[in-house]
């Protein structure tokens, strides 16, 4: 059992942590975005999960925006365009699955 207190981790802005990579299974990341940052308009080949543990973020797609405060649980399906962008500081959880996706560079032919 492997088991994180995310508030208590000590993750830097622009230094994602990686909590645990299981390739073929999910990938888990906390990221630390400060007040006025985002994560600017991306897509992943990973069904994308994102958990606001602290803070508050503001989610877009495609003109559309929300606001996600504490415990907002996000779902993207792969290749859906999205961005993130911080309204305070806001600690994150992302988990990506499957790990790698298809089509992901880092993707190898089993």
């Amino acid at each position: 059992m492997d088991i994180w207190d995310i508030p208590s981790l000590d993750v830097q802005p622009h230094q994602p942590q990686v909590l645990r990579s299981d390739e073929r299974a999910a990938r888990a990341i906390v990221i630390h975005l400060p007040a006025g940052e985002e994560l600017q308009e991306h897509e992943v080949h990973e069904h994308a999960y994102l958990v606001v543990i602290d803070g508050q973020v503001e989610l877009s797609q495609s003109g559309d925006s929300r606001t996600a405060g504490v415990g907002t649980v996000a779902h993207w399906v792969p290749q859906e365009r999205h961005e993130v962008r911080a309204t305070s500081d806001a600690r994150l959880l992302l988990v990506l699955a499957p790990w790698p996706g298809p089509g992901h560079p880092n993707e190898r032919n089993a």
